[in-house]
């Protein structure tokens, strides 16, 4: 294992995602990694990735959940689809082209599913043995893929596609050491492990799998997906065990998106999340890959064929936010048609130094601001920025420590019928107390008496008394970032989605991923709360400043000198001097009381002071 400490700044690099959806092939990813190794990697875009469903061949009626289509090999491990990758067949896996992106300089990395795919467990592979390069066996029999997979938890948003396996079990370990050794042997530097974390949490699997990498004579990183409803509480139990984890659902080109991250960056900065420690090294919360440039659709099934939707200003809003939130840097336009605008952006020299290297990395509250065209007094009046906005009440997840989630209680309607209610709201506050009710099923097939031995104790939950609604876990598709859920319903079914177990102390947790619900109250109109800025140190003592303007206006946006030195640990502070980076306005006479400037809708401001 090498020494070297993994991810010690946050990770850059290309993912394939956002500009070819799954259908990339050999030729498009290497012309791409070709760009990266010419024009990015100097500036330290070194991860050339190829995002998911590498394996699933690109045929009439094949899609992202779509069943049947993937090569894998007699192991019941995924194959690249030999007609994308060329190179692949014969069984030679990534091998050819890990070596063409290690000659580039680059390194190299792939999309995996959680567990075993549905196809696996179709064909009921056998489980192989890698320190014999046979069949695995215990207790005297060959085990095979349908003995591991845990049916009842699929993805739920790739329910056709994989479902976990029981790591309890030998040749459940077994099967994933077959994987990584495998991705390992293909000459593998980077792997993004998807279906594990946020909603669909599965710890257990990140746990053996981090073992894994370590063991591994080869330097792998590792990333965790997707991030919805991910929480600190949450990313404190994989942190230590991963590189990277999205702490959001997928980020694409809309302003609503965008705007989504400010607040659970700052929640994750004040947990102190940002570079704590990682396998191996250090870990990132990672705000998703940058839809910019030349794009696709989400989940579609054609490659890169229009223009990213987001204006210029709120461009440069999402890279200097992931800029000084420290995110890893995952470029997702085709590179192929990159323009010098959005070059010079992911290229810019103080949002680069500040990703790698600045430090104190937190939201700025010491904020003022007006509107400069409503003068009418005259002159602006500063007002501190206000956040009132009208609040909802979301479901949501955290982890079952967390003694906000000790929140249910029984209530007895009848000897018949119990529901299960969120106590904060019983007095009625926000309208209605926030019930469900047990589901009962009345007749009962031999696959749920199957089930109900299986989940002891678990019950099921309805929308209402005689809805067929059962409450998710994790929605049931991929969803956006700038979408909350308020509790995902679907037809109940026999999954572990939809399995919650209540306890005496007022929890109630779930069987897909081990966490525990509970209501929260969430603004219902993030873009609407105005100003906001971040604060960092760089390495030589300067300070770097970030406004934002959330708003649909201009805003002038301010600070007193005074205040900078609030949010940074033992610096008291009087004048600076320096310059706002996007105006190139240049501040040489040192400021003594406001920094203050007007900022366009959506917009933002990026000043770097020397200050006394």
């Amino acid at each position: 294992v090498s020494s070297e400490e993994r991810a010690s700044t946050p990770p850059r690099g290309w993912n394939s995602y956002d500009s070819f959806s799954w259908i990339i092939s050999e030729e498009e990813f290497l012309q791409n990694a070709e760009i990266l190794s010419q024009k990015l990697l100097a500036q330290g875009y070194e991860y050339a990735v190829v995002d998911y469903l590498w394996y699933r061949r690109k045929v009439p009626g094949a899609g992202a959940d779509s069943l049947g289509f993937d090569m894998i090999d007699q192991w019941g491990r995924m194959m690249p689809d030999p007609d994308r990758w060329p190179s692949s067949s014969g069984g030679n896996g990534f091998t050819e082209v890990a070596n063409k992106v290690h000659s580039m300089g680059l390194k190299f990395g792939i999309h995996v599913m959680r567990g075993i795919s549905t196809q696996a467990v179709n064909d009921n592979s056998p489980i192989l043995d890698t320190t014999t390069g046979r069949a695995y066996e215990e207790s005297g029999r060959v085990w095979q893929a349908q003995d591991i997979a845990l049916k009842e938890q699929t993805c739920a948003w790739m329910p056709n596609g994989f479902m976990s396996v029981n790591t309890d079990l030998g040749a459940g370990k077994a099967f994933l050491r077959s994987l990584y050794q495998q991705y390992a042997s293909w000459g593998i530097d980077f792997i993004k492990n998807d279906c594990v974390f946020g909603a669909d949490l599965n710890i257990n699997e990140i746990t053996y799998i981090s073992e894994i990498l370590k063991e591994l004579d080869r330097p792998i990183l590792y990333s965790l997906s997707p991030g919805t409803t991910a929480t600190p509480d949450m990313a404190k139990a994989v942190s230590g065990l991963s590189n990277m984890y999205r702490i959001t659902g997928d980020d694409w080109d809309t302003w609503a998106d965008v705007a989504a991250h400010f607040d659970v960056a700052r929640d994750f900065a004040a947990a102190k999340m940002i570079g704590s420690g990682g396998l191996l090294g250090t870990s990132w919360p990672d705000l998703d890959m940058l839809p910019l440039g030349w794009l696709t659709d989400p989940g579609s099934n054609e490659g890169p064929h229009r223009a990213c939707r987001l204006t210029i200003q709120e461009q440069r809003t999402q890279v200097t936010l992931w800029s000084i939130v420290k995110s890893p840097l995952m470029f997702g336009g085709d590179l192929r048609n990159i323009d010098n605008t959005t070059f010079g952006l992911i290229t810019n020299p103080t949002l680069l130094e500040i990703n790698s290297y600045s430090s104190n990395n937190a939201e700025y509250p010491y904020l003022y601001g007006a509107y400069p065209n409503n003068r009418k007094l005259g002159r602006s009046r500063m007002n501190p920025t206000s956040r009132e906005e009208s609040e909802v009440e979301v479901l949501g997840l955290t982890s079952c420590k967390d003694p906000k989630a000790s929140g249910w209680l029984v209530k007895e309607l009848d000897q018949d019928l119990e529901r299960i209610c969120w106590k904060g709201n019983m007095e009625g506050r926000h309208g209605e107390p926030f019930c469900l009710s047990k589901r009962n099923s009345l007749v009962e097939s031999d696959q749920e008496t199957l089930h109900r031995s299986q989940y002891q104790g678990t019950l099921q939950l309805l929308a209402s008394e005689n809805a067929e609604f059962c409450l998710d876990a994790s929605p049931g598709r991929k969803v956006t970032s700038s979408e909350f859920t308020r509790g995902s319903f679907s037809r109940c079914s026999w999954n572990a989605n939809q399995m919650w177990e209540f306890h005496s102390n007022g929890t109630l947790t779930s069987s897909y991923s081990g966490q525990c619900a509970m209501r929260k109250i969430v603004k219902a109109d993030d873009t609407a709360s105005g100003a906001r800025a971040w604060i960092a140190t760089g390495r030589s003592g300067e300070i770097f400043l970030a406004y934002f303007n959330t708003n649909p206006i201009e805003m002038l946006i301010a600070t007193h000198v005074s205040e900078l030195g609030k949010a940074l640990p033992g610096r008291n502070i009087t004048s600076c001097t320096g310059k706002e980076i996007w105006t190139d306005t240049s501040y040489e006479r040192p400021v003594t009381d406001t920094i203050a400037t007007v900022v366009d809708s959506h917009d933002c401001a990026l000043f770097v002071f020397n200050c006394n």
